[in-house]
């Protein structure tokens, strides 16, 4: 019964130049490298075949690149909600120059100064969970770590902050869905890359 129910799958976006140098990359709407857009491309073989009743995406370019180079460009709809958490102060500094000024500084946990906190990007989750479920079927959505990693963690029922436990490599894979029914939430599968990679 559990394969009837709907899945959610999870896009993250290709490389950027900025996960490569380890900035935090919230709003700044950087493109992909072309080794993103090489693993965007991949993703389109691992979706070859599957059909969504409906594909969101993030406004931002890279997702919405991943989206195009994926092939579902002509389809997709934007969705606001789904782009990544606002930094605020900390946009594009890397953790390590944060924690030189904060230590011990968590985004999981701390939030951003002039961004969101954990709180605000749990709400723009939830409202896409919403969503997502409305639509009944199986739906797809590109989008950046952060957001997602927050979503999964509201997926479970979890509070915003247990996305710091759910690492996620660019360009993956990963699924939620149900196991007997809607009332079990779960992961079925996880951060799932082409190259077998883990970041």
């Amino acid at each position: 019964m559990s394969e009837a129910l709907p899945v959610v799958h999870l896009a993250r976006h290709g490389q950027t130049p900025w996960t490569i140098s380890g900035q935090h990359t919230g709003l700044t709407d950087l493109p992909l490298t072309s080794h993103g857009e090489a693993e965007a491309i991949q993703l389109a073989e691992r979706l070859a075949g599957l059909t969504f009743a409906a594909v969101l995406t993030s406004p931002l370019q890279r997702a919405v690149r991943t989206c195009n180079l994926a092939g579902f460009g002509s389809v997709a709809q934007v969705e606001p909600d789904l782009v990544e958490w606002n930094y605020g102060a900390f946009e594009g500094r890397t953790s390590t120059e944060i924690r030189a000024e904060h230590p011990g500084w968590v985004v999981f946990r701390d939030g951003c100064p002039g961004g969101e906190s954990p709180e605000q990007i749990g709400s723009r989750a939830d409202r896409v969970i919403r969503r997502v479920r409305a639509i009944g079927g199986d739906v797809l959505l590109f989008s950046s770590a952060h957001f997602l990693r927050v979503f999964a963690a509201r997926w479970l029922g979890l509070e915003p902050g247990a996305g710091r436990y759910f690492l996620l490599g660019t360009a993956s894979l990963s699924g939620l869905g149900y196991e007997h029914d809607h009332s079990e939430p779960v992961i079925r599968r996880w951060n799932e890359r082409s190259d077998g990679a883990a970041s």
